[in-house]
């Protein structure tokens, strides 16, 4: 369905930073540089990261939450912890079990340098 998501980052540098630490702990490598923007592809897709073209300052969505897929509740953790050891804010409380019309998963919430709403979430086996 999408072939990329990419936000905005107002320190193009201190967001590259926060996301190739916070996405590292997810197994996704380092985001790669090209006009102006740093790419992080994965199997499921490619996330960017910019400066506003119309330069313009960097703003966050007002509910609006962009999920990572994570392979463990101790990735989910990682990511949490990277991501707050550099730069990022914990928002939504800590990691932890949520309960939803989806199920159980293990997730947790950040914001991002630049104020974005991201989260990790592991979705453990359904028991039998």
């Amino acid at each position: 369905m999408f072939s990329h998501i990419m936000l905005g980052a107002n320190d193009l540098e201190v967001s590259r930073d926060f996301y190739d630490a916070a996405l590292g702990a997810l197994g996704v490598k380092p985001g790669s540089f090209s006009h102006n923007k740093y790419f992080y592809r994965g199997p499921g897709g490619v996330f960017a990261i910019t400066k506003p073209i119309d330069g313009k300052e960097a703003t966050h969505a007002n509910g609006g939450t962009i999920g990572f897929a994570a392979k463990s509740m101790a990735d989910v953790d990682a990511f949490h912890a990277i991501g707050v050891a550099h730069g990022g804010t914990s928002c939504e409380g800590d990691p932890g079990y949520r309960e939803g019309v989806a199920g159980t998963i293990y997730i947790v919430w950040l914001r991002d340098p630049a104020g974005n709403k991201i989260c990790a979430m592991h979705r453990p086996p359904k028991e039998v």
